[in-house]
């Protein structure tokens, strides 16, 4: 059976909503691949989480523990993605739960990421904590630093943060292990890192980023766990909306040619 343009046009107008539906829930064929990244200006994020965004921020000055975080919560990135975080809980009851912090110079609590960050803290033990006089040796002082694991209510192309172990002078391996949406293993990275009490920014970035929104789930981990895990503002690279706007244009597009040739080709072509 021949159909003539304007017949095939007239098909094509009837069916645009069936076929943008189509290409809007079934994702295009690609082979994913993932990147470790080191550096926040080289992921390229266009979305963030700030902690202070959660409205509950430790003040040493003044402790406040109704401020302490539950091991599982959940927050919103500016961009309005949906984040669900989980922090391993620890067996020593000494511990306290997670809280966020301010970091900045003493009264404050130093830290070697940016002064001023709000940093997402494991918890620590405060029997073992006391105030040392500068130079003293780090006290060692045990934590929480158990796995923590970030999932995204939409699946995103790369996000990271910077990573610091409540301890000083001792060299540690950090990780990042990213998992699509059925749990499968995208990639793991680590780096080696130093914390200290600088304030210099210097806590290392750990990053992962791929080809494809297949991102779901973040975990950060450390090789020491018996010290607190530390995180600052998480950079994400979030899929836009709507998605593959570019392939309905296009479509679109190739409808509105098919329209104008119809004008100028005979009926019987």
């Amino acid at each position: 059976m021949a159909f003539t343009i304007n017949q095939l046009f007239k098909l094509s107008i009837k069916y645009l909503p069936t076929i943008a539906a189509i290409i809007t829930v079934i994702p295009l064929p690609v082979k994913a691949a993932t990147f470790f990244v080191t550096e926040r200006a080289a992921l390229g994020g266009n979305d963030e989480v700030n902690w202070e965004s959660l409205g509950k921020v430790f003040n040493p000055s003044a402790p406040d523990f109704s401020v302490f975080l539950p091991n599982s919560f959940s927050a919103t990135s500016q961009g309005g993605l949906e984040l669900d975080i989980n922090i391993a809980p620890t067996n020593n009851p000494q511990i306290t739960p997670p809280y966020i912090f301010q970091t900045l110079p003493p009264p404050g609590i130093r830290t070697n990421f940016a002064q001023g960050d709000f940093i997402l803290f494991g918890g620590i033990d405060p029997t073992g904590f006391k105030p040392l006089p500068p130079g003293a040796p780090d006290p060692r002082t045990q934590g929480n630093g158990g796995p923590l694991s970030i999932s995204f209510a939409q699946p995103v192309f790369g996000a990271g943060t910077q990573i610091a172990i409540d301890i000083s002078n001792l060299e540690v391996e950090t990780f990042i292990t990213a998992f699509d949406n059925a749990n499968n293993l995208l990639g793991s990275f680590s780096a080696l890192s130093t914390s200290s009490l600088a304030l210099d920014n210097s806590a290392v970035f750990l990053g992962i980023r791929s080809d494809t929104p297949n991102i779901s789930r973040l975990v950060f981990s450390s090789s020491s766990p018996q010290y607190a895990l530390a995180i600052n503002q998480v950079s994400v690279i979030a899929v836009p909306e709507p998605t593959f706007t570019l392939a309905i244009l296009a479509f679109g597009l190739s409808c509105a040619v098919l329209k104008r040739r119809q004008r100028t080709w005979p009926n019987n072509y």
